[in-house]
């Protein structure tokens, strides 16, 4: 392999011209080989290491999610036997880098640019420069350099294991038969109760038991089935369980490949103290070193296109205790300015200002005369319990002006699927969110946040080091104990980056053994 008889002068020569003709239409890769006088990291018989490192690697890429067919392991060891002569084999060199820096990408920081597949994911990518992974890759050891791309993460690590267990079910045929009907529950008997019991015991929710109907232990097994799954834990099978339970096995498999390209997409340091908001689970977590913390039920953005809740990270400076509401343009001119062209009083808990703050009399105005385009007022809520915000919001200033806050429509937190806001986060327990935040600074957080909230006036209160907050969609997650945890795509995103992996070549593998 990489043998020549030519002299080795002459070798040299041809070599470097042809490494020299191949790297040129990347400027990384004319730029790495020209620092190195054009000697190639792979071709000669010491690098013999990091070319079997390479193989080994592109071998496990369908292990990590990745289109295995850009990284055929087999096709490499036929080009590397078949590069023959020194120009073959300086062309073979710079495609083998080449390879190297795609699957280092891919497998480190993902194979999807997100807002390409979906506008509202605002996820900045961690990406490494090319010619430094390439310099870095060239002075270490090949092996643990390239088993340290992936992520480290607990999570990705998890993702991974359950993927392969997927598959392997997927090999034997999934759950079995689905359930037929529309609703189960205590007291039935029969064949559907039956399969009902077959698929819970397949997925790991019941012991193996002979029983035919509805009972006790079936109760139990559908509620722990709910509680996995992110459904009112009832332990009825209704048609939205049943339909969470008829879900095929590659379905969820799909799930966990798309969560552990979401993983690459924010592999960086998370903060050893972050807040954690998985818009599809309905939840905002504090997690410190790894463990949660405080966690409580949230509202998010609503199912319409302009409502959504985006996706990105950010820091979390400081808490504002009594907000007012300074309602955001488009609510103003979309739901609020046709109401006041009807009735200028209406939405009368908002006061209207003009351009240079002043409060505008309702009444001495046309609302008529203006469109969603030229309308010259704003509107803001001043501090009250019923206050849009409640009575406190915790900031992270963003572009996107998304932040999370109290309400007073406490009834939706009881709802299964919680989306109905304009795109902010409201949260279940916003007091004891807060006072988890300011633990770290005082010795009574309680009594900090009540006198600042008594003043009934707006107060900001700075948060000493402040949190790195992070807004992130999974359908698919893991637990340190515990099932697997899966969640409806409430807003369809992640069937769109499945569609989006599959077009690149990830498919759905089923593995023996």
């Amino acid at each position: 392999m990489f043998a020549s008889t030519l002299p080795a002068q002459a070798r040299v020569t041809e070599f470097s011209q042809a490494v020299a003709e191949a790297a040129s239409r990347d400027p990384d890769l004319a730029a790495f080989y020209r620092s190195r006088n054009f000697e190639g990291i792979w071709s000669n018989r010491g690098d013999r290491a990091r070319r079997n490192a390479l193989i080994t690697a592109f071998s496990a890429a369908g292990d990590h999610g990745l289109p295995a067919a850009s990284y055929d392991a087999e096709a490499l060891m036929a080009q590397l036997q078949a590069a023959r002569t020194p120009a073959a084999q300086g062309r073979l060199e710079v495609e083998l880098s080449r390879l190297f820096l795609e699957y280092a990408r891919d497998v480190q920081t993902g194979i999807l640019i997100p807002s390409q597949v979906v506008s509202s994911i605002h996820r900045q990518v961690p990406y490494r420069p090319r010619l430094q992974t390439l310099q870095a890759f060239a002075q270490s050891n090949p092996a643990a350099f390239l088993r340290a791309l992936p992520p480290s993460s607990p999570e990705y690590t998890r993702l991974m294991r359950q993927k392969m267990a997927m598959e392997r079910l997927v090999a034997t045929g999934g759950w079995g038969p689905v359930v037929p009907g529309n609703k189960l529950e205590r007291g039935d008997t029969g064949a559907r109760v039956v399969a009902l019991r077959n698929r819970l015991i397949t997925m790991g929710f019941l012991s193996r038991t002979n029983t035919q109907t509805y009972d006790d232990t079936i109760v139990a097994a559908v509620q722990r089935f709910q509680q996995a799954h992110g459904l009112a834990s009832d332990g009825t099978a209704g048609p939205g369980t049943l339909r969470e339970i008829n879900r095929s096995a590659a379905e969820r498999l799909q799930s966990v490949i798309v969560a552990m390209e979401r993983e690459r997409w924010i592999n960086r340091p998370k903060g050893e103290r972050h807040i954690w908001v998985n818009l599809t689970d309905f939840s905002a977590q504090i997690i410190d070193n790894d463990v949660v913390t405080f966690s409580t039920r949230s509202v998010i953005g609503a199912r319409e296109d302009d409502r959504e809740s985006p996706e990105f990270s950010d820091v979390m400076e400081f808490m504002v205790i009594n907000p007012s509401w300074y309602v955001p343009r488009s609510i103003i001119t979309k739901e609020y300015l046709p109401q006041l062209q009807r009735n200028p009083n209406a939405v009368s808990q908002l006061i209207i200002t003009d351009t240079r703050g002043r409060v505008v009399d309702r009444n001495a105005v046309d609302f008529t005369r203006y469109s969603r385009t030229n309308f010259p007022y704003s509107m803001r809520q001043p501090p009250s319990r019923g206050n849009a915000l409640g009575l406190v919001k915790f900031m992270f200033p963003n572009r996107y002006n998304i932040y999370l806050h109290d309400t007073p429509a406490k009834s939706l937190f009881g709802r299964e699927t919680r989306a109905y806001s304009h795109g902010c986060i409201r949260l279940a327990d916003p007091f004891d969110f807060a006072y988890a935040l300011l633990a770290p600074q005082t010795s009574d957080p309680e009594a900090l946040f009540q006198a600042e909230l008594r003043t009934g006036r707006e107060r900001r209160v700075d948060l000493a080091d402040p949190v790195p907050v992070h807004l992130v969609y999974r359908t698919a997650f893991t637990q340190a104990e515990g099932p697997m945890q899966y969640r409806r795509d409430v807003y369809g995103r992640d069937a769109r980056i499945w569609s989006a992996l599959a077009r690149e070549g990830v498919v759905i593998r089923a593995v023996g053994g």
